[in-house]
């Protein structure tokens, strides 16, 4: 069965049609042409037991040759006797065919003769021959004595009408079908950031429904991130307010044990702010341009050397694909920076397969257990002492990283490193 809209609809309309035709074509053949066909082989059979009757009752040359001249006028037939000779073949039992049938039964029932005949002497003739007494009867007929070409012109109508009404069906269908692509396509687009202003809604009343409902739950979300970024930044402004006055109070303060750690819960503290404003602002406000991954790849990868890791990148294939540059850059540098960790060294391996593009970085930490790689994706999760539980953040980084692999229709994947360590694959569709 077809899988799109475009495929179901014209076999739900064409399936009927074609029905129709089959129905049209079988009751053709049940009843007109075998009509047809009967009354064709009888009046070709009528002519020939005339002819041979005749000829029976008047055998002299001169009936001959004015039964001859008038067949050939009148009947469209010629004739031919070979004297003394004898019919080599009969046709004793019907032969397969419509045609073939409908003569021999009328020729069986009138004539009483040995005979038989050939239909395809030729292209435009057929060949009747009929023991006499005294040799064998040859007649020749026309073809078009028992086949009517309004058979083949039914056919034809038939056929020439269905591929028209098929291919309107087509052009219409895919006028109906092209309005619900452009609104998936819309929606795709928008889940992975990409402004879809120039939208509009068209097609179908149904279907402009949908873009509709579309354009307004666009806006909604819009305006709930707008919101929820305002509000967080503003909530970010407010505690680094009174973290400022306690850090100035404390630089105020003699150095002791206690000042110095409550030093260091206030840098902890302004982490963590900066943190969740970038897990809430995630890609706000950033829009999706033409990049080139290998390039966005090498960059990220030649910052974090300079910071001290151990990578080894091996680029197999580059791709410019449209995505938020700054997003993909956090995305990259979060999981490279959880790999830093917890690891010594890391491989870095980017590349096309199939038709997606996948980034896989293996390293020779640890590792995650199996029941625990989804837990690591859930905002504020931290894993235990296996993961160093002392440098582990504050459990944000896998989230963005995941958030902005599937802003742009890929995914983020945890599974085992061939090293022992871990893997994660990142994977980016190049359809979208």
């Amino acid at each position: 069965m077809p899988t799109g809209l475009l495929g179901r609809s014209l076999l739900i309309l064409m399936t009927p049609m074609l029905l129709l035709q089959i129905v049209t074509v079988l009751i053709f053949f049940e009843r007109h042409w075998d009509t047809v066909a009967r009354q064709l082989s009888r009046g070709l059979a009528g002519d020939v037991v005339f002819v041979i009757d005749y000829l029976g009752q008047y055998p002299d040359p001169d009936h001959y040759e004015w039964i001859q001249n008038t067949a050939r006028a009148r009947m469209e037939l010629d004739l031919f006797f070979e004297r003394d000779a004898i019919l080599e073949r009969q046709i004793t039992e019907p032969p397969f065919g419509l045609v073939s049938e409908e003569l021999y039964v009328a020729l069986d029932e009138r004539l009483q003769r040995p005979f038989f005949f050939d239909l395809d002497l030729d292209d435009r003739k057929l060949e009747i021959r009929v023991q006499l007494k005294d040799g064998v009867m040859s007649i020749i007929a026309p073809r078009k004595r028992l086949y009517n070409s309004t058979t083949y012109i039914f056919f034809m109508w038939i056929a020439g009408s269905a591929l028209i009404l098929y291919g309107v069906a087509v052009i219409f269908m895919r006028n109906q079908v092209r309005p619900i692509r452009r609104l998936a396509k819309a929606a795709d687009q928008f889940g992975r950031g990409v402004d879809v202003d120039n939208f509009k809604p068209e097609g179908a009343a149904e279907v402009r429904m949908a873009a509709t409902s579309f354009m307004s739950m666009r806006d909604r979300i819009g305006r709930h991130l707008s919101q929820r970024t305002a509000l967080l930044a503003g909530v970010s402004h407010d505690l680094r307010t009174p973290l400022t006055r306690m850090k100035l109070e404390l630089a105020m303060q003699q150095s002791s044990p206690g000042v110095d750690a409550l030093k260091q819960d206030v840098i902890d503290m302004e982490r963590m702010v900066d943190a969740y404003l970038a897990f809430a602002r995630g890609e706000e406000g950033e829009k999706a341009v033409l990049t080139d991954i290998g390039k966005l790849l090498t960059d990220q990868v030649g910052e974090a050397l300079r910071d001290g890791q151990q990578i080894d990148l091996h680029i197999e294939d580059s791709l410019e694909m449209e995505l938020r540059p700054q997003s993909m850059k956090r995305c990259i540098a979060n999981i490279m920076s959880n790999a830093g960790r917890y690891a010594t060294n890391l491989s870095v391996r980017a590349g096309r397969r199939g038709q997606d593009y996948e980034i896989v970085f293996d390293d020779d930490g640890p590792g995650i257990p199996a029941d625990k790689r989804e837990e690591v994706f859930k905002p504020f999760y931290r894993l235990e002492e296996s993961r160093n539980q002392a440098t582990g953040g504050v459990g944000l980084g896998m989230t963005i990283a995941r958030d902005s692999a599937r802003g742009h229709g890929g995914e983020v994947l945890l599974e085992d490193a061939p090293g022992g360590g871990l893997r994660v694959r990142l994977v980016l569709p190049i359809g979208h």
